[in-house]
């Protein structure tokens, strides 16, 4: 009896366990998986997969990048119009995860509060951008690249240059063709 009780328990805890969830982006350089992190980043997760969900960043562009830094994307289409968001996301960013290599973390203005689609990848360890660095509201990281670093790296070699307001924007595109749910 006491065997089928720590065995139901058990399974009980095996199924009832947070599956991961896991994208892939589809970019014109190649594919990039991200582990997301619903359990330290819950409200920004669910932003993120709402405009996963509705193909938003079908057909968008890495925007801004910047070597030995990072590479942004998921705001604008090709002709660098910006696309029409849902209401901003209330910051996550105290919730323990650093910008560190590989991983992802919401764009925003000054305004903690004010992240919407855009999220970048860190190329390298940001530590300045973490919650508290700056005595203040750092950015939200969300995820983590599981495979696809090395396609990353290569966007981040590209060359850029301005294209009226926007600097560091990519002199041949980085299509972002879409973004799925893998489970």
């Amino acid at each position: 009896m006491y065997k089928s009780i720590i065995t139901g328990l058990a399974l009980l805890a095996f199924c009832t366990q947070a599956q991961a969830v896991e994208v892939d982006i589809l970019t014109s350089q190649g594919t990039i998986r991200i582990d997301l992190n619903e359990e330290a980043a819950p409200k920004t997760v669910e932003n993120f997969l709402r405009y996963v969900d509705e193909g938003f960043y079908d057909d968008t562009i890495f925007h801004r990048v910047i070597r030995g830094f990072m590479v942004q994307g998921g705001g604008f289409t090709e002709d660098l119009e910006r696309k029409n968001t849902h209401k901003a996301v209330a910051y996550e960013g105290d919730n323990q995860l650093s910008n560190n290599r590989g991983t992802i973390a919401m764009a925003r203005t000054q305004d903690p509060n004010s992240a919407t689609s855009q999220f970048f990848i860190n190329q390298v360890d940001n530590n300045f951008l973490n919650h508290g660095a700056r005595g203040g509201a750092g950015y939200t990281v969300f995820g983590q690249v599981v495979s696809g670093m090395g396609i990353m790296d290569t966007i981040s070699a590209l060359p850029t240059g301005s294209v009226g307001p926007y600097q560091n924007v990519p002199n041949t595109p980085v299509i972002i063709k879409s973004v799925t749910r893998v489970n």
